[in-house]
């Protein structure tokens, strides 16, 4: 039996070993040790005991005492056993088992006897007080007494303070297992002795339960030793403004306080309201630092017990209830206090903590910010009568009908559960929005005094919390996001308006032929009736739209829009009846113009009032006096003129910016309608007027509906390509200006003035004194300075180098660590500290490197005087300054070395010299032709004093020589003479005393000193182009250029304004695993291959620091240590969560930094004056970090994190690692568990970080009201977690992204922007540059990069100021974090209509009076999308989320609110932009079917024979514009005016002519058709989602069936019915030209089709390589013919595709659109039959008739033809032969045809084209109406029918393809174009490889 046990012992080992192995693996490669690595601990068992901590103790203490050891962990068994005895729990039963194979394992050590347990208690006690001696703890109690006593203590290292953590975690338990046995052991021997240890434990336990219970940042629960924060005096005066007095109600005996603090407020709002404990500590301590914040700001508390300024509490108070106050003033209800005056401090502070508890539990009811203002506004009326009375009582809205107590249940659940049920109603996002309540809806409720109807406690039967009922609508609030394009109308009606009466007005005056005169002014009043009738069409858009929400919108909403309704319809018909009376007047010469005169009065009071109207609610002078006007006359016309909403009210600017804007679009205005005039509207007024002057013209087919109406459809087809073109080119207009507009901000901002490393070098002496003046505090200016330089210049010079070294020399270390340079080069470009006593500044080496060596040569070649030979070396500054500090360098060196007569020596020697410089005689002093001899005699000392090593004798020696050489070579004669006879001299040297003791250098600066020397006296290249690379030389450029430029002056870090960074991840990639890194795709490449590739020369900076065994981490050596930085090394140059961690987490870095040399000293660390400005150690200063702590917080809100735990995925190992190497940093996710019979489950949301173990540490449990999930993922996923961020900003920054030392240095600068002047509102989001750092990955990416680079700065500059509607375009802007977190977060999340939710907080913002500014003297990293699928992915998600935007209530509130101006700015730079792409595209196709419609008319010809005009100069005009929209070039004007601003105009140049050649214009073609797809498709059908693009690097070929899958409906289609329309105009129009004029007519049409149906393998890797065209034609035509079915995907079966990519047609409007949509592809039948030889100039309708019977004929045919019976085999065989005989017999019948008939073969070629697009109409009204189709059995065939014409599309696409690929030359060509060079070739080399390892396998 014993051997059975041990054999499952070994078998339970190997087991979790080899699990662990595993892990480890995908993880981090770091194998678990152990005990605690050993056995896994469930959630069930670690939350209820102390388990982990006894398993880690016996971790810690098995090597010294596996004894103890022993005894923990059968503790730790015990209390196992105990909580689960029958091992229910999940993975009880496993970890029970691997304990007890640990604990028999232990053991087996002890050779088989057996173990007397009776001892284990002495042995235990004994232990227990040779720990405590060995590590001195009650010396650690004593310090922490005098620490508690005094408020200091003394300097301990960081490591000293890392390892009394875990002495305190072993000890506490070591005290609690003691107690637990001490039950059983002897009363009156060792158990009385642990009886009185643990008596004693209890009263003094502050020191060892402060340092292990789980805290945030600050330590409330209890003191920690370890950390400073609570030294602070704001910290300490915070905690004790919120602590409990006796004015405060008792609390009852039986409430308990956590912890080891004295009672405060929030305990009474725990008690009372019966908020969560983890709410109540997390809403502690964040209400703890915003205070303490706020304090330090105003000033540092001095006093020994520190109070609050009243001025702090009143700004947290004002800050915190703002948008309560202002909820309250709109419903014109009593704030629940009478004023500020009358409330005191803890009044004020009660509030304030119980609007955040409330914010902190509410889960998904965050998103409704007015609805907690509500929850607030009656828990705070609560809270006042409970106040008042001296017991504390449960509040009645929380307390349930069994008595408890529970904010969360009685308040939140109901909410939240209406919620659920009405989120469930949207069917996964696919019903239609105004079928369901939205967050919105929820909560707009609260924006009528309605909502107090809800009561308190809340009414269970309200209407409000109602849920839905099934298949019953439920009523909107305030407006329905119905899915039509009409909202682009209804939302910015103004600007079409504009737009029209305005092309009326220019067409009038074209007409009248410029003649302005009084029946010209008559006929340009028309403008009257059009105005009224738009805007009667808008109120009825108003009235059609609001359905949905009538049965429970306000009363009042739905009164003004029946008023306006009314009111716009008869003001629209009188005005329009007296104008019809005017044209009658025109025409009567006895008319008295009665009408007009009426007709003018109307319209000039009609205007007058809009004018009044407008201006006082629009423009910013007059808005403060229609806010103050209470007549109620002027109140209902306001009312009238524009709703009141909560949100949306003082939507104006300042006058300055006001007329900023408008004369923005003045310039534009004049610009577009100028155009207009002259080249589009006047070239068509003749040949219109000839057109409809023509007599009946004769049509060559039999027409339908152009009879007896002057050819209007002529007229038609001839201006509405103008009219889409005039429609759109104000777009064009706005981005030429904006480009110019943002050019000359750019440079006035100083933007671009270092763009190269000559320029770092010309200017860097500079640098430190605007470094000192922007970015250096004025307390680190007050510091003391060593005052030892004589000259007042020089010495301001050196104060500036010393304040700047230690910052740039941090930044250059940092570039280290990143591996952009070597450490060549970081010695080049390190600065000295310029502390010591030289007299002048020392500058970097990379500056001086090769000066003396140049300047030796001007010195060699002086033939003329001194002054002559200074004069050219100071041509070059920093020579001269090489010069200098290479003479004062060696007086101080060898001055330092030797003593006595040597000393002298050196003394007389500069003494000597420094006369002849004042006299102008060195030339002649010394002899300069042997400077080169006493440099190399230089060279050799230094180098031996380089070692650290002493070398005295050698040394001795090598100094020696010098004397010599400068003795008696470098000196003249009589100087020499002179030395030789010097006695003291003399008879040292006789006596062999001359030099023969030498003093090592020490000092460190004397060390530092003879390193640079050496170094500026051996580096002989020059360092012009150092660094080496890009990256890192970019990032010089744009760090050292930003110093120039305005920013404010950076405040103390003590008084900077705390932030957070926040980031969202769900399951991307953390960290690149080894398997992702070596794995080789087809071509042979592993992703490590690719990088090493890409970038050759941080490669091998890698390698050179990996060799010298340098860690970036505070990861313990291993052998598997190389192998994980490997994988750092790769992630940080990808798109993973390990970068962007890295990147935020040098904030904190920078703040340490910053802090440390500010030196606040609170008697943790102890400062010295030697000690000043030196960064040595700052990591590990506590007071820095501490400081850094309470400013800085880092929360990335992992979702899934949880369940990637419990399934043991790799992104939970490498997420653990990221916790354990940043001690700042925290993880948020939610956590799910099941509770009950039912699975019912739990949901948490949960902070946790790393212990002091480096395992994961729970900090917050906070319990959900449900799944949090109910709308989009990102937002909910962002709402969950941000309860756990703290300060007063929060930097929003996606998981893709990446930051820089440098750049973190400048954020306390960027965060007082939000006090500084921009406007009249304060700014609410502070928008950041963002630099795009993937584009070296490919051309594509390259391409985005540009783009991008071009929008986040050119394009966001023009759009903060002047144009002040700059929204929140995504991350990594920086928000004001209290304003929007009581205001609905920093984005929305309703299903679906918030896919693109950041967008939503820009609006947000903006409509609660918010102000978004830009600044670009700090920029973020970036990674975007690299390959064309990728690319074309994210940008249908962007224009899906757009298409969205287009029915919003926000762009709909936005665009009616904002005044004119600023709306038109609005709508051009969001959904404007999507709707002038689509216009781009429409117009290709409203050109061609005018076109064609000519054609098949046979107008054309007719019209250019009798008129001789056809308007071309307009067409040519409107072609021409749309063809250069079409290639990108508008969207290049940016961007090359960005390039021409920070790259100089030859770069700028360069980079175009570059990107033409690696075909830019075939990707923005491309670009506008994915845009146009999706954001069409979206407003039509809906289906916009999240599509994930994949941010890996894209070193794979892309099949060809799936790039058809991806773009068959979005371009391919598209791109063959433009080719289609270009073929019948090629065939059958007429142009004047012949075919010179129609390429040129139809040039930009043929380069679309190319592009759209090509650019998918133009851009794909490998796409023209021969053998990938073969696989790829196997893998299509499989896919092609694979039976689809249930559970097959599409990308496995064309079937499956095809049903999926029918799913966006779901209603009935849907469909109704798509049948009217295909019936344009009918026409090609209808004219092409009209058109055959054999059918003449016959024109009768019965010829098209007669065609549908021969397709239908076709149709049987091809259904004979592929007909296969399934069951008979002899009915095969009969239909084979059929099949074939029908066959033959139809080429017969077509060859006697032809024969014999008028029938051509042109003929045959024409039905083709006729019959394929009928075909694809026919197949379009099929899946459009579906259901119909199965009914009537034709599903089959209908599938067929597609097939083949997807069949037949691929075919088309493929052909081209696959000749191209049979050249060689093609596939490399495109290698060059997609990639860089060095890929290229490694890409090749690859190739070669592979083929010969096939061969050798083979």
């Amino acid at each position: 039996m014993a051997r059975v046990l041990k054999n499952w012992e070994r078998l339970v080992r190997a087991t979790l070993e080899r699990e662990h192995l595993r892990d480890a693996g995908q993880g981090h490669a770091r194998r678990p040790s152990g005990i605690a690595g050993a056995v896994q601990l469930p959630p069930s068992l670690g939350r209820a005991t102390n388990i982990d901590a006894i398993l880690q103790a016996a971790d810690e203490i098995q090597e010294e005492d596996p004894h103890v050891a022993r005894i923990l962990c059968e503790q730790a068994y015990g209390m196992a056993q105990n909580l689960d005895p029958n091992s229910e729990g999940r993975g009880v039963l496993q970890f029970k088992t691997g304990l007890m194979s640990v604990i028999k394992q232990k053991l087996a050590k002890r050779d088989g006897g057996r173990i007397d347990r009776n001892r284990d208690i002495e042995h235990l006690w004994e232990f227990y007080k040779l720990y405590k001696r060995r590590h001195k703890v009650d010396d650690i109690q004593r310090e922490e007494q005098r620490w508690r006593e005094s408020g200091t203590f003394s300097s301990t290292s960081l490591g000293d303070a890392l390892g009394m953590k875990k002495v305190l975690a072993t000890l506490r338990a070591l005290v609690e297992v003691m107690e637990a046995l001490s039950k059983d052991a002897d009363p009156d021997g060792v158990g009385r002795l642990i009886k009185d240890e643990l008596r004693r434990i209890k009263n003094a336990d502050a020191t060892i339960s402060g340092e292990l219970t789980p805290y945030n940042i600050v330590p409330l629960e209890a003191p920690s030793f370890t950390n400073a924060i609570g030294l602070f005096p704001e910290v300490r005066g915070a905690i004790s403004a919120i602590r409990y007095t006796e004015h405060f109600p008792r609390l009852p005996s039986s409430f308990s306080i956590s912890g080891q603090r004295d009672p405060d407020m929030f305990d009474l709002l725990e008690y009372v309201f019966g908020f969560q404990k983890d709410n109540v500590r997390n809403q502690r301590e964040n209400v703890v630092l915003t205070i303490a914040n706020a304090q330090s700001r105003l000033g540092i508390p001095v006093e020994a017990d520190p109070k609050i300024d009243e001025k702090a509490i009143n700004e947290v108070f004002l800050k915190v209830l703002d948008n309560y106050i202002k909820w309250c003033k709109y419903l014109r209800i009593r704030l629940v206090w009478n004023s500020l005056e009358a409330i005191n401090r803890d009044r004020k502070l009660f509030l304030v903590s119980l609007y955040f508890l409330i914010w902190g539990e509410a889960a998904n009811v965050r998103f409704l910010p007015e609805c907690i203002c509500y929850i607030f506004h009656h828990m705070a009326r609560e809270l006042d009568s409970i106040v008042d009375h001296g017991e504390a009582n449960p509040a009645r809205s929380c307390t349930a009908e069994s008595g408890s107590v529970s904010f969360l249940e009685q308040i939140i659940c109901p909410i939240y559960n209406t919620m659920a049920e009405e989120a469930a109603r949207n069917n996964n996002g696919k019903a239609a929005h105004s079928s369901w309540r939205n967050y919105d809806d929820f909560n707009e409720y609260f924006w009528s005094p309605a909502c107090f109807e809800l009561s308190w406690p809340m009414r269970r039967e309200s209407p409000f919390l109602l849920w839905p009922k099934k298949g019953k609508r439920t009523g909107k609030s305030t407006f329905v996001e119905h899915r039509t394009f009409l909202h682009l109308y209804r939302s910015f009606h103004r600007l079409w308006i504009f737009l029209v009466v305005m092309f009326q007005a220019l067409a009038i005056i074209a007409f009248r032929k410029g003649r302005l005169n009084l029946n010209t002014f008559k006929i340009l009043l028309s403008i009257g009736p059009t105005f009224a009738i738009m805007n009667f069409i808008e109120s009825c858009l108003d009235v059609l739209l609001m359905f949905g929400a009538y049965a429970t919108a306000r009363g009042m909403a739905i009164s003004r829009l029946v008023i306006r309704f009314f009111w716009c319809g008869l003001t629209s018909v009188f005005v329009t009846y007296v104008y019809v009376k005017v044209l009658e007047e025109m025409n009567d010469r006895n008319s008295n113009s009665l009408y007009f005169r009426i007709y003018i009065l109307v319209l000039g009071i009609y205007a007058a009032l809009r004018l009044i109207l407008g201006m006082l609610l629009k423009f910013p002078a007059c808005h403060t006096l229609s806010e103050m006007s209470d007549q109620s006359f002027f109140q209902f016309f306001k009312w009238i003129y524009q709703e009141r909403y909560y949100v949306g009210r003082g939507l104006y600017e300042r006058m300055t910016d006001y007329f900023r804007y408008v004369l923005f679009w003045l310039v534009i205005f004049l610009c577009k309608f100028t155009f207009a005039y002259f080249l589009q509207i006047r070239p068509l007024v003749s040949p219109t007027n000839t057109i409809v002057d023509l007599p009946s013209l004769q049509y060559s087919w039999h027409d339908l509906v152009s009879k007896s109406n002057n050819n209007v459809l002529t007229i038609v087809s001839l201006w509405a390509p103008v009219i889409a073109i005039y429609l759109m080119d104000i777009h064009i207009w706005y981005t030429l200006l904006s480009a110019i507009i943002g050019g000359v901000m750019g440079a006035r901002a100083r933007l671009g003035e270092i763009r190269s490393t000559e320029m770092v070098h010309k200017r860097f002496e500079s640098f430190p004194e605007a470094f000192a003046k922007n970015l250096v505090s004025q307390q680190t200016k007050r510091m003391p300075f060593d005052r030892q330089t004589p000259e007042v210049s020089q010495e301001n010079n050196k104060t500036y180098a010393a304040l700047f070294s230690p910052f740039w020399n941090e930044i250059i270390k940092s570039l280290r660590e990143e591996d952009y340079i070597s450490n060549r080069e970081m010695d080049l470009l390190l600065i000295p500290s310029n502390r010591g006593s030289l007299r002048l500044v020392q500058w970097p080496l990379f500056l001086l490197s090769s000066k003396i060596l140049l300047a030796v040569d001007l010195a060699i070649d002086c033939k003329d005087t001194q002054a002559d030979l200074w004069n050219r070396i100071c041509k070059d500054e920093y020579m001269a300054y090489a010069v200098q500090e290479c003479y004062y360098s060696i007086e101080k060196i060898l001055h330092s070395l030797v003593d006595g007569e040597g000393r002298l020596w050196v003394e007389r020697i500069y003494r000597e010299i420094n006369n002849s410089i004042s006299e102008g005689s060195l030339v002649i002093t010394l002899s300069l032709k042997k400077l080169p001899v006493v440099l190399q005699k230089l060279t050799a000392l230094l180098g031996l004093l380089r070692n650290e090593k002493p070398e005295e004798k050698g040394a001795a020696n090598a100094v020696y020589q010098l004397y010599e050489v400068v003795t008696h070579d470098l000196l003249s004669p009589d100087l020499r003479e002179q030395l030789d006879t010097w006695n003291i001299l003399a008879r040292a040297r006789n006596e062999g005393r001359l030099f023969s003791r030498i003093e090592w250098p020490k000092d460190p600066e004397i060390r530092e000193q003879v390193k640079r020397l050496y170094l500026l006296l051996t580096v002989k290249d020059s360092a012009a182009n150092i660094p080496k690379n890009l990256e890192a030389r970019r990032r010089l450029e744009f760090f050292t250029n930003s110093l120039f430029m305005d920013m404010p002056p950076a405040k103390p870090v003590c008084e900077m304004m705390p932030f957070c960074v926040f980031t969202p991840y769900y399951s991307e990639t953390v960290l690149y695993s080894p398997r992702e890194l070596t794995v080789e795709n087809e071509d042979g490449i592993s992703t490590i291959f690719y990088l090493q590739k890409i970038f050759p020369d941080e490669w091998e900076n890698y390698l050179e620091r990996i060799n010298e065994g340098k860690s970036t981490g505070n990861v313990e050596a291993e052998p598997s240590n190389n192998d994980l930085e490997l994988r750092f090394w790769a992630s940080y140059r990808g798109q993973t969560l390990a970068r962007t961690v890295r990147g935020m987490m040098y904030y904190r870095r920078a703040l340490m930094l910053q802090s440390f040399l500010e030196r606040r000293s609170l008697g943790v660390d102890a400062y010295s004056q030697s000690d000043y400005l030196t960064t040595e150690g700052f990591e590990l200063s506590r007071e820095a970090r501490a400081q850094a702590d309470i400013k800085f917080t880092y929360v990335v809100s992992c979702q899934i994190y949880g369940q990637q735990k419990q399934n043991k995925k790799p992104e939970a190992v490498d997420i653990a690692l990221l916790l354990q190497r940043n001690e700042a940093l925290r993880v948020a996710f939610i956590h799910a568990e099941e509770v009950g019979a039912d699975g019912k489950r739990q949901f948490y949301s949960k902070l946790v970080k790393a212990d002091i173990n480096g395992k994961d540490q729970e900090v917050y449990s906070i319990k959900l009201p449900g799944d949090p999930k109910l709308g989009e993922g990102k937002p909910e996923n962002q709402n969950h977690a941000i309860i756990f961020t703290r300060g007063e900003a929060i930097q929003t920054i996606d998981m893709n992204q990446d930051n820089y030392l440098e750049e973190a240095m400048k954020m306390r600068n960027l965060l007082e922007e939000f006090r500084g002047n921009h406007g009249i509102r304060p700014p609410t989001i502070l928008g950041v540059r963002e630099h795009v750092f993937t584009g070296s990955v490919s051309s594509l990416a390259w391409f985005m990069s540009n783009q991008e680079t071009s929008f986040v700065t050119l394009g966001q500059r023009v759009l903060a100021n002047p144009l002040k509607v700059r929204m929140h375009y995504g991350h990594p802007d920086v928000f004001d974090r209290i304003f929007h977190i009581t205001r609905g977060g920093i984005s929305k999340a309703s299903r679906v209509i918030n896919i693109s939710e950041d967008i939503y907080a820009g609006f947000n913002s903006t409509l609660r009076q918010g102000n978004i500014t830009h600044h670009e003297y700090i920029q973020v990293g970036k990674g975007r999308d690299v390959g064309l699928n990728q690319i074309a992915l994210f940008e249908g998600k962007v224009a899906g989320g757009n298409g969205e935007q287009v029915l919003s209530r926000d762009v709909y509130r936005l665009g009616q609110l904002f005044d004119f101006f600023r709306m038109l700015s609005f709508f051009f730079t969001t959904v404007g932009y999507y709707v002038c792409t689509m216009m781009t595209v429409l117009t290709v196709y409203i050109f061609l079917y005018g076109r064609v419609y000519l054609a098949f008319s046979g107008l054309d010809e007719a019209i250019a024979r009798q008129a001789r005009m056809s308007g071309n100069t307009a067409l040519d005009a409107a072609l021409n514009t749309q063809f250069l929209v079409q290639i990108g070039v508008f969207t290049a004007v940016p961007m090359i005016m960005g390039f021409i601003l920070e790259l100089g105009l030859l770069k700028a140049v360069f980079s175009f002519i570059t990107m033409q050649l690696q075909l830019c214009s075939v990707f923005f073609t491309f670009s506008l058709g994915t845009r146009t797809h999706y954001f069409g498709r979206t407003i039509l059908h809906g289906g916009a989602k999240y599509r994930a693009t994949g941010r890996g690097f894209v070193v794979r070929h892309i099949k060809f069936a799936e790039n058809y899958r991806l773009y068959s409906r979005s371009h391919f289609v598209k791109a063959l019915e433009v080719a289609l329309l270009l073929i019948v105009y090629i065939a059958y129009g007429y142009t004047d030209g012949g075919a010179v004029s129609f390429v040129l007519l139809t040039l930009s049409s043929w380069f679309l089709v190319i592009s759209w149906l090509f650019a998918p393998y133009i851009f794909n890797p490998s796409g023209f390589e021969w053998q990938k065209t073969v696989e790829d034609f196997d893998d299509w035509t499989s896919w092609l013919l694979y039976k689809g079915g249930v559970g097959v995907k599409g990308d496995d079966s064309w079937e499956s595709w095809w049903d999926e990519e029918q799913i966006h047609i779901q209603t009935l409007r849907g469909r109704i659109l798509e049948t009217i949509l295909s019936l344009r592809f009918f026409i090609f039948q209808y004219g092409i039959v009209y058109k055959l030889h054999l059918t003449g100039k016959d024109t009768s309708i019965a010829l098209y008739g007669f065609s549908w019977i021969v397709l239908v004929g076709f149709v049987l045919l091809f259904k004979l033809l592929t007909y296969s019976p399934k069951k008979s085999h002899d009915l095969q065989l009969v239909m084979r032969f059929m099949q074939g005989v029908i066959s033959i017999g139809l080429v017969v019948a077509l060859c006697l045809i032809v024969a014999f008939t008028g029938l051509s073969i042109a003929d045959l070629f024409a039905s083709i084209l006729g019959f394929v697009p009928t075909g694809w109409a026919i197949l379009c009204l099929a899946v459009t109406w579906k259901r119909v189709v199965r009914s009537l059995g034709l599903w089959d065939s209908v599938r067929e029918i597609a097939r083949f014409y997807d069949a037949g599309m691929g075919t088309i696409i493929f052909a081209p393809v696959a000749v191209l690929s049979w050249f060689p030359f093609i596939s490399t060509f495109q290698s060059r174009l997609l990639f860089n060079q060095a890929f290229s070739r490694g890409l090749e080399i690859s190739l070669i490889l592979a083929g010969n390892k096939a061969n050798v396998e083979t």
